[in-house]
């Protein structure tokens, strides 16, 4: 992989590389890769024809619902209707609090995931909540993925830069990311002051160390835009949006633009003005490490990031050893197999094995965290006879995902070396994104052989010759396959011949799928 430089230079001033932010913005689509250690660890793609929807709010309209999977579906005016669970559905008070009274950090990927979602059981009946043709106000806080359409829920949040603005909600959260005990106390009162009756926030990591007037203003911010949205909300077209959230090169930068980035690279003379005047909005001064990138080289192709996103497509990764991870992707589904490959060793198999399983812990938690994969993961490792060597590659894999700000979740090592995990799904994978399933298999992965072909083919005609005759019987194929037939299947074909009296036309057709053929009885016997 092509290595990132470490330091880069602007003029008579010098960057850091190893920890940064880029953005490459075409006239199609933006790219934003995250970098940590002078490696992408998190890319995100806006296709401008194709603008994400999370933390958009839409004035909706109930089209059914279902006491069966207590949830309603919703018209937005998408492509496919949204899916809204009872628990996001009811008045917030009627809600139970999250088990993590502190707040979680807001994702880089919209507002509402401020908020955890409770997923527990139902609080009350759907059917008691919402009606067929009712409106509503809802927000997207998850992106419609794969065949099921956007996440929903009406306890809208606002994200700012320091705080997310919960209009639905009574308390004052704090990130997890913020250790010290006394800064946590101290923003906490600092937004207590000023909060209103039924509203609440959620402190977010960038809002250390930030000075207590600035927090205040932001918060009086927050609370007039959602104002402006109640205000929309209350009428005009059903569906229709009310609110969008900012696009991506402005959204990363809110949220992905920390004090622990050296600095943010912009390709494009528009969105360094713009983003610069966002960054001046909440932190003077901070513009300083934006900076223009101006060189003839493709910015993501310089710093060696096409390279890393060309590698997160590949099933096979290699590690430096020699050995190997194989990735598959299903639905909501990824299998992670951990192979030897050419690595040999130096001492005891005990000591190769785990060697190999350490290494690939350090790419597999580098390979989700880049591909995005979410939902449930099963990672085989080559099966370790020792439990110290267990727990230890347990212990690195915690390690290794602990930089993930997705939440993950494992499961202790079987005895035969399975690790079960989970990983939040807020939006589309890499590979989703990038890729479709292949036009030719239709996505199975494998087509029938072009002998397996011939035989379905002359399986057919068998059975056509039996309930009609026929002087000749044109066989139209894929190439491949009408060669196959005359070279392995030639006295097959001279026995149909024969037992039907008929003659067997292969018509070989280069623009034919393999599995695809046309059989023709022409005139009666």
């Amino acid at each position: 992989m092509k290595q990132i430089p470490q330091e880069l230079r602007f003029g008579s001033r010098q960057f850091i590389m190893s920890n940064s932010l880029v953005i490459q913005s075409t006239i199609s689509e933006v790219r934003v890769a995250l970098l940590e250690d002078s490696s992408p660890v998190e890319v995100y793609i806006e296709r401008k024809a194709e603008r994400g929807v999370v933390g958009n709010v839409y004035r909706g309209r109930v089209v059914r619902v279902l006491p069966g999977m207590q949830a309603a579906f919703v018209e937005l005016g998408l492509a496919r209707t949204g899916f809204l669970y009872v628990n996001d559905a009811v008045e917030r008070a009627c809600v139970p609090e999250p088990e993590n009274k502190q707040g979680e950090e807001s994702s880089s990927e919209g507002a509402s995931s401020g908020v955890p979602v409770n997923r527990g059981l139902p609080v009350a009946n759907i059917a008691d909540v919402l009606t067929e043709g009712q409106e509503i106000l809802v927000q997207v806080q998850k992106e419609p993925l794969g065949t099921k359409g956007a996440r929903l829920t009406r306890h809208i949040t606002i994200p700012g830069r320091n705080l997310v603005y919960m209009p639905f909600s009574d308390h004052v959260g704090v990130s997890l990311r913020i250790a010290d005990l006394e800064e946590r106390e101290r923003l906490r009162l600092a937004l207590e002051e000023i909060q209103t009756e039924g509203c609440g926030f959620i402190i977010r990591t960038a809002a250390e160390g930030a000075d207590v007037k600035e927090l205040q203003e932001e918060a009086t911010m927050l609370e007039k835009i959602w104002r402006d949205i109640e205000a929309k909300g209350a009428s005009g077209p059903v569906p229709g949006l009310v609110f969008s959230d900012l696009d991506l090169a402005l959204r990363a930068t809110r949220d992905l633009f920390a004090g622990g980035l050296s600095v943010l690279l912009v390709d494009t003379r528009v969105d360094y003005e713009r983003v610069c005047e966002f960054v001046e909005s909440f932190e003077p001064g901070a513009a300083q490490r934006v900076e223009l990138y101006d060189k003839k080289q493709p910015i993501f192709d310089a710093f060696g990031i096409d390279t890393a996103i060309n590698r997160a497509l590949q099933r096979k990764v290699w590690l430096k050893s020699g050995g190997h991870i194989v990735i598959d992707q299903a639905e909501a589904l990824t299998v992670v197999d951990v192979n030897s490959g050419g690595f040999v060793g130096k001492s005891s198999l005990e000591d190769t094995i785990t060697h190999i399983n350490l290494e690939a812990v350090k790419e597999l938690a580098y390979q989700i965290r880049l591909r995005n994969i979410g939902g449930i993961v099963i990672i085989d490792f080559i099966d370790m006879a020792l439990e110290a060597n267990r727990e230890k590659v347990l212990e690195a894999l915690e390690v290794a995902l602990s930089k993930d700000k997705a939440k993950t979740n494992i499961v202790r090592m079987s005895e035969i070396g399975l690790v079960e995990m989970t990983r939040k799904r807020v939006r589309e994978s890499l590979g989703n994104t990038l890729t479709e399933g292949c036009p030719y298999c239709k996505a199975r992965g494998f087509v029938k052989s072009e002998q397996t072909m011939v035989h379905e083919i002359l399986g057919v005609v068998t059975r056509r010759l039996s309930e009609e005759s026929a002087a000749t019987v044109t066989l139209r194929m894929n190439s491949g396959v009408a060669e196959c037939l005359g070279e392995m299947e030639s006295r097959a074909v001279e026995e149909i011949e024969t037992r039907y009296q008929t003659q067997l036309v292969p018509e070989p057709r280069d623009d034919f799928h393999r599995e695809h053929f046309e059989v023709v009885c022409d005139g009666a016997n």
